[in-house]
Formats: structure tokens, sequence, C-alpha cells
């Protein structure tokens, strides 16, 4: 399975190409309310803002785009990889100061 993370201090974040790469993929037309928003309806209503936080970091298209684009895939502050991990893992995304590696969830206790 891939999976997208960002390997810098700062943070995830997407650029606007691959904003509007990944909309394309998904075949979702994309309305420009600002220069740093993006809607699915020309509403700009609540329901319609399509932010880079929900996609999913093992979508398809998100890794599609960011395995085309390389470094036009990077967002403010962001540089992201596909890394690759066995399908079998229960895993999620661990962070510090927006530095992120995949890690395996396992059983804690405190």
């Amino acid at each position: 399975m891939k999976i997208v993370i960002n390997t810098c201090y700062g943070g995830f974040g997407l650029s606007d190409k691959a904003i509007l790469k990944i909309a394309e993929l998904k075949e979702i037309t994309l309305y420009r309310k600002s220069e740093d928003s993006f809607y699915s309806s020309p509403d700009f209503d609540d329901e319609s803002y399509f932010s880079e936080y929900d996609i999913e970091r093992d979508s398809l298209e998100l890794v599609q785009a960011v395995e085309e684009l390389k470094e036009e895939s990077n967002g403010d502050h962001a540089n992201l990889k596909v890394v690759e991990v066995p399908d079998d893992v229960d895993w999620y995304i661990e962070e510090y100061d927006g530095l992120e590696h995949v890690a395996e969830v396992h059983r804690t206790w405190s």
C-alpha cells in the first residue's frame, strides 16, 4: 500500500496544482472563491468546501498526483513523499512539528 507523508518540518500541504490534479482524477469540478480556497459547488457553501486535509493519505488519486508532480505537489512548508508499507499493516501517521512517518498500530497502556 502506498501512503503520502510529509518529510520536513512544517506540515502536510498540497500545491494548487496537486489539488487540481486530484480533483481531475476524482472527476470533481472545483470552483475558486479566493486565492487559497476551493469548493465543489459554485454556491461556495460550507458543505462544498474542498479541503486537502480531508483526502485520505492512501488515496489512489493523492498518491498518483504526488508521484506524477513530484516536488510540484508540495504545498507551503511541505516535502511530500510516497512510502510503501505491506497491505496487511494497520497503520497511522505519526508526526512531530509537521515531520511525519508511518507507524504500525500497536497496544499501549498508561
